[in-house]
């Protein structure tokens, strides 16, 4: 498999308008062991090997748990993430997979208390981030390494 395009050279401006994305979530007060948990669940989910290599890597990199790491997709049946960590990675769940139950009313429960408004507002935006980097990433076939 190779790259179909390289979406950097191909439209600067797009990637501009991505970038300001992410200039926003690192002014946020978001944790940023939990915002790289977030981009590799959403990764994950998507089946993104570009953004799981990195987003991976930058956990890494940022003293993330390897153990952690390699229970991310199992979340739920691990004793390793806390409650807060676990609402956000109910609700990058959902909102990654809105098609499927346009984000239940069970997530939001769960998000609720563990976020401000503005935390909600900046968590939602990291997830329509990260799933359009994995889109721009798999849609171009962008390779990791």
């Amino acid at each position: 498999m190779s790259q179909r395009l390289d979406f950097y050279k191909a439209n600067p401006g797009a990637i501009k308008a991505m970038v300001g994305l992410e200039q926003r979530i690192a002014q946020s007060s978001l944790e940023k062991p939990l915002i790289e948990l977030v981009r590799l669940r959403a990764s994950q989910i998507n089946g993104c090997a570009y953004c799981m290599d990195m987003h991976s890597k930058d956990a890494r990199d940022a003293g993330e748990d390897a153990r952690r790491l390699a229970t991310l997709p199992g979340w739920r049946e691990t004793p390793f993430f806390s409650e807060r960590e676990r609402a956000a990675l109910e609700w990058t769940e959902a909102l990654t997979l809105v098609s499927e139950e346009h984000v239940p009313d069970e997530a939001w429960t769960s998000v609720r208390p563990h976020f401000s408004d503005e935390e909600l507002a900046d968590l939602t935006l990291l997830v329509i981030a990260i799933n359009g980097w994995n889109r721009f990433a798999i849609a171009f076939r962008k390779m990791p390494g």
